[in-house]
């Protein structure tokens, strides 16, 4: 499904196939996304372990950095970090 990312920091719009999960707790991107679609990094302070549905760690390195997103789905707006 289509979706309209803000990247607020920019105020630039992304329009995106996207799969939404409302059972997640961490939305993830890939880093060759955000390189090509030149999203601004941000580092933060407690590094993001990510897990699997399994619950087994779905990389060994934790996530360093995050992105500022507003997620549009419909009528809904999401800002995201």
């Amino acid at each position: 499904m289509k979706n309209r990312l803000e990247k607020i920091d920019m105020q630039e719009e992304v329009i995106v196939e996207v799969l939404l999960d409302s059972r997640v707790t961490v939305l993830v991107m890939s880093s060759e996304f955000v390189k090509k679609q030149r999203f601004r990094l941000k580092k933060i302070k407690n590094l993001i372990y990510i897990r699997n549905v399994s619950k087994i760690f779905n990389k060994k390195r934790p996530r360093e950095n995050t992105v500022e997103i507003n997620i549009f789905y419909k009528e809904y707006r999401k800002k995201q970090r």
